[in-house]
């Protein structure tokens, strides 16, 4: 399903060399494959002709982006790693999510934040207010607790469970404004479900009237690095436009870790 944003004009394709791009599609087989594949195996997988794949892994050989067994198949080489590294420290989930929304070109309906994990907070480090009102005002440098937070609460699903809990030693949870505290187990039980659906949920839990949802962000190494989440207003909401919102956050979760050099999801 397509995010409930306005997306900009469609504009033609650049003109590729075709060299150049079947050379960058070998490499995205063995990224995808993880593991050595053999002349015949690419070639077939390619659609092009050994020869024509033959010269291509020589070069990327010759050039250290590739390496060969001893057994003629050939893997991911080292020099990727410089180039990794260098994308890696250029840009920071901030950063994409700025350059996520100047390619679409548009406001969103309901208030987007990204928001990353500092100890038992969360910080919002990108902030996109929505066409309707909110009633709760959310500003870069903001915190939050991470285990009330949305967007905490995607984040911390997908770290270890010992280190959640080595995060809050306490049976109960710091308490937070006015609000009922938190029990540890209640928080784990939460976290276990949002694995499952793969999105948390915040349902009046930082704000009376505030319901919110989130996805996790990763990184090129499928680390969970930040939370995007979409909050609204909970007076008037229908199932069907929370579901459009849910399938919103998630793909929006999930052209930004693209962007930060993650495995596309299927």
């Amino acid at each position: 399903m397509q995010p409930a944003v306005a997306t900009a004009p469609s504009t033609a394709k650049p003109a590729l060399v075709p060299a150049v791009a079947r050379a960058m599609a070998l490499l995205d087989l063995l990224e995808k494959e993880r593991g050595p594949m053999s002349l015949a195996k690419l070639s077939t997988s390619l659609a092009l002709p050994k020869s024509s794949v033959h010269g291509l892994c020589n070069t990327l050989v010759a050039l250290g982006y590739l390496r060969r067994q001893d057994d003629g198949a050939f893997y991911i080489g080292p020099r990727v790693m410089g180039l990794a590294h260098a994308f890696a420290e250029a840009t920071t989930p901030a950063q994409e999510f700025e350059r996520l929304w100047a390619s679409l070109g548009t406001v969103p309906q309901e208030t987007l934040i990204l928001s990353v994990l500092d100890g038992t907070d969360v910080v919002y480090v990108g902030v996109r207010n929505g066409m309707r009102p909110l009633g709760m005002a959310f500003s870069v440098g903001m915190r939050l607790p991470a285990h009330r937070a949305a967007t905490g609460r995607a984040m911390l699903a997908f770290h270890d469970e010992a280190w959640v809990k080595q995060l809050y030693p306490a049976a109960r949870l710091p308490a937070y404004m006015n609000l009922p505290a938190m029990r540890r187990s209640d928080l784990l039980a939460e976290l276990t479900e949002t694995r499952e659906r793969g999105f948390s949920i915040d349902d009046e839990s930082v704000r009376q009237g505030v319901y919110c949802l989130a996805a996790p962000v990763r990184a090129a190494s499928g680390e969970v690095v930040a939370g995007l989440g979409v909050c609204m207003q909970k007076a008037g909401l229908k199932p069907r436009f929370v579901a459009q919102q849910r399938d919103t956050v998630i793909d929006l979760a999930r052209r930004l870790s693209e962007r930060l050099g993650a495995s596309p999801q299927k």
